[in-house]
Order: structure tokens, then sequence, then C-alpha cells
């Protein structure tokens, strides 16, 4: 047993070997769902299997809804959500871009649905393997994203995405993405809570209250004793002030995942920087990478060793992509001299990634702004080795030495050419 100790609170924790699937299943089984609603899709089917087992063993008293695609998925968990009731579901790639249609109807009806993402290539070619294709897809979609670098992160998030999404003042759905294969199948240890600790922590669901057309002041969910409508066909009338308040929503969500961030490292002794953001070596460095998912531990290895050569380097993980941390990104990053973006997808006909444009964006209003690039990497789950990786930093030296950038701003690491 692992003992955490935070000020006068002791809390018992147990290290066990997780991969990244199971670890998500059962931080979904501590934090007491009601509706687990579910389509297998490779790198995620462990998480529904391993969940099914705490049902048909009585571990849990989850209704889990076996649907005949992931589009039947998210519809059930929206279903779920919208009478009250906790839900959770799972997917991957060509699943993911099967729900398209019902994660927007999910976030408009602001249904706080919990999902995990073990992110996964898009076909054709068909592809099994772990890159970002996916869930970056869905960027606009309605949805908060984090993306987690390990399997206990995995687990922490999981519980944390219940407290951040059913909050009142967020009721937004929230997506959690873990590399396929990378995180979603390799067996790490991971200090777990016990079960009444998690519950406790999440806490039961609470609803917002709404004016009903009766004049009555209920909770926000659809109940035969007090009728409502959920996703009318409202035309233009009213169609902008709604997107509006998703939007506020997301903005509100900024710090309530750094709340809760917050709160969790104080119950467990651990945080991923200010739940928004996590920095490695980066007060002091003048060149960067930006990067999100697994990626980051073989990074954090390669700084190590330039720091020890006497190269200041330095890393920003990216762990809420929604809403976008704006200007805690501007604060960690106007100082550096240049700035390699990793993206793990592609925007085809774009110029450069999903990440390399939010950054980028984010920075031009700086008065002293850092020179940016763009590396894609990995797609398809192609490895990204230390070797590979050194080779962002030497051409960062380069155009930190240079003051201009004397090469394409889109690089390729790894591709074949």
């Amino acid at each position: 047993m692992l003992v955490q100790e935070k000020g006068k609170v002791l809390v018992k924790q147990e290290t066990l070997a997780l991969n990244g699937d199971e670890a998500v299943a059962l931080a979904a089984k501590h934090s007491d769902v009601d509706v687990v609603a579910a389509y297998p899709i490779t790198p995620q089917t462990i998480i529904v299997e391993k969940f099914s087992e705490y049902v048909a063993n009585g571990e849990v008293q989850t209704e889990f809804v076996c649907t005949e695609s992931e589009h039947s998925a998210i519809t059930a968990s929206l279903a779920a959500s919208v009478t009250g009731a906790r839900a959770f579901t799972a997917s991957a790639s060509a699943g993911l871009a099967l729900m398209h249609e019902i994660l927007f109807v999910t976030s408009g009806s602001r249904a706080p649905v919990v999902m995990a993402v073990a992110n996964r290539a898009l076909s054709a070619p068909i592809n099994i393997h772990g890159d970002h294709s996916d869930s970056m897809a869905e960027r606009d979609s309605g949805w908060l994203h984090i993306y987690v670098e390990n399997a206990q992160e995995a687990y922490d998030s999981i519980i944390q995405a219940f407290k951040i999404a059913e909050d009142p003042q967020v009721s937004l759905p929230i997506m959690v993405g873990l590399d396929g294969f990378a995180i979603s199948h390799t067996l790490e240890n991971v200090n777990v809570l016990a079960e009444n600790v998690v519950r406790e922590f999440v806490g039961e669901r609470v609803l917002p209250m709404v004016m009903t057309h009766e004049g009555k002041s209920v909770p926000f969910k659809l109940d035969p004793d007090n009728p409502m409508t959920m996703g009318p066909n409202v035309s233009s009338t009213f169609y902008f002030e709604f997107k509006r308040q998703q939007e506020e929503a997301m903005q509100t969500a900024l710090k309530k995942i750094q709340e809760v961030n917050e709160e969790y490292a104080t119950l467990t002794g651990r945080s991923y920087g200010n739940g928004l953001i996590d920095t490695y070596q980066l007060e002091d460095a003048e060149l960067a990478v930006v990067v999100v998912g697994s990626t980051t531990g073989t990074l954090k290895v390669l700084i190590d060793e330039l720091r020890a050569e006497g190269v200041k380097a330095g890393l920003l993980r990216l762990r809420t992509f929604r809403p976008f941390p704006t200007t805690h990104l501007q604060e960690a990053l106007k100082h550096l001299k240049a700035i390699a973006v990793m993206d793990k997808s592609m925007s085809f006909g774009g110029l450069g990634g999903p990440i390399f444009n939010e950054v980028r964006n984010a920075l031009f209003d700086l008065k002293q702004r850092p020179l940016v690039i763009n590396y894609l990497y990995g797609l398809g789950g192609r490895d990204s080795n230390p070797v590979g990786l050194r080779k962002i930093f030497e051409n960062l030296q380069q155009i930190a030495k240079t003051g201009q950038i004397d090469m394409n701003i889109v690089q390729y690491l790894g591709l074949k050419e």
C-alpha cells in the first residue's frame, strides 16, 4: 500500500500493474457510473470489456448497454445523461468518427458525458496504431479535450473528468485521450485510490436548475413530472445564443479544470502542471517543444541529456486542448527564442497541424514572440526515437542562432523521403 501525506491527511493508495485501458475502466468503476454504453473498437476495446466484467461480477450497479454501433453508443450515453444519469463511453478512430453527428448534439444538449478515446489513426489505408487524427478531427465539436501522458494520468484524469464535466457551471461533455497502444496497451504501475475515496471526491451529480414553461424551477433533465424540451428546432431565432452559452461554459471550464487538478493533488499528491499545461525544465529554457501525449516521457529524457551538454532545452505538454489555455501558454512560452510544436495529426491543405496553428495563433500578438516551427510526426503509430527527436533541437539551435527560420515552417519527422 502506498501512503500519500498531504497536510494532516493520509490517503492510502494501492499500486497495481495496469495498462492504460484497464486504468480507465477502473477509474470509471470507482466513479460510480450509472450507465455505460459502448461498442468495441481497437485499441479501446479492453476498456469496455473490463467494465463489462465488473457488471457481470456484480461489482457495480451500472446499466451496461452493448449497442450495435458507436453512433448508437454515444446516442445511448446522451439519452442517459439528459435523464440525470452519470454516463460513460469509450471509442477510437473510425468509431469516434461515426459518432460525429451526436458529439455535436451531446455538447449542444449540455450533457456531461465522459468518454475515453484510445487515440488511433483514421483510414484509408487501414491503420490500427496510435496518432491523434481521430480526436483532433472533433476539436470543434464542443467537447472538452484532455490528453494524458501515461496510464497513471489516464486513471486520474477520468476521475477528474466527471467532476469537471458535471459542474453545473460547465455541463459539457469531455473526452480524455490516451495514445493507442503506447498507453492503452502498455503495462505500468498505477497508484489507485479506494473506491469510497473516489466516490466522495467525485460526489453525486448536481443538476443545474432551470425554469420550465409552467414557471417552475426544476433540475435540468428529462423528467415526466416536469416536462421540458431539449434540442428543439430554434432556427435562427435563438441558435446563436445557445452557441454563445457553450463558449461561456468552455471558458468557465478553464478555471474548473485547474481547481479540480489542485483538489486532486491535495488528495493524492499528484498534479499535472496546473491542469491545463505541464512544463519541464522550461523556466530558464531558450528552446522548447510543445507536445501532447506519451511522447512527453521520451522528450524529458532527451532534455536531460541536452541540459547535461549545456543546451537550455525545455518542454511544455499541452494537457488541455479544449478549452485552449491561451493566456497560460503565452506566459509560459513568451521568453523563449525558438519553439517546435509537435503534431501527431495532419490538417490537410492547411499550414501545419492543429496544435501548431493554435499555439502560433496564441503567440502572434506578443510584443516579443518566439520563432515557431511545426513538426508532423508519429502518424499511424510510427516510432519517434530520441535520435530523431534530437534533430528538432538541433534545428531550433540554428534558428535561435540566426534569428530566422531558414527551412520550411512545416517539417516531417521520420518521413521516408
